[in-house]
């Protein structure tokens, strides 16, 4: 099994107004954007073409709106791998994975 292009776990994924899930994972592999429970069950999933997100400007630093097969989708991404809560250098990784996978560089 590939490594994928992007993981992030820990991530609160909503849909509004309602939480789905505060512990969540973000990943894209293999050309395809899977938003996950905790315990690795799928929320939603679609080829990284399809997907559109971004920071709105009135988002968090740490916080993206994805569009996944026209559900809008609110990822707060915590960046708990270098041992910090700053989840902006997480949400601009995640952006620029997405832009990569999608071939929009």
């Amino acid at each position: 099994m590939a490594e994928p292009e992007f993981s992030a776990r820990g991530v609160r994924i909503a849909r509004w107004p309602r939480s789905l899930t505060r512990a969540g994972e973000v990943r894209i592999e293999d050309g395809r954007l899977a938003l996950l429970t905790s315990y690795g069950s799928e929320i939603d999933s679609a080829p990284v073409s399809a997907v559109r997100a971004g920071r709105p400007w009135f988002a968090k630093s740490d916080e993206t709106v994805a569009t996944v097969n026209g559900t809008k989708y609110r990822l707060t991404l915590q960046d708990h791998d270098r041992g910090r809560d700053d989840g902006s250098q997480a949400s601009g990784r995640f952006l620029a994975a997405l832009k990569r996978a999608s071939g929009r560089s």
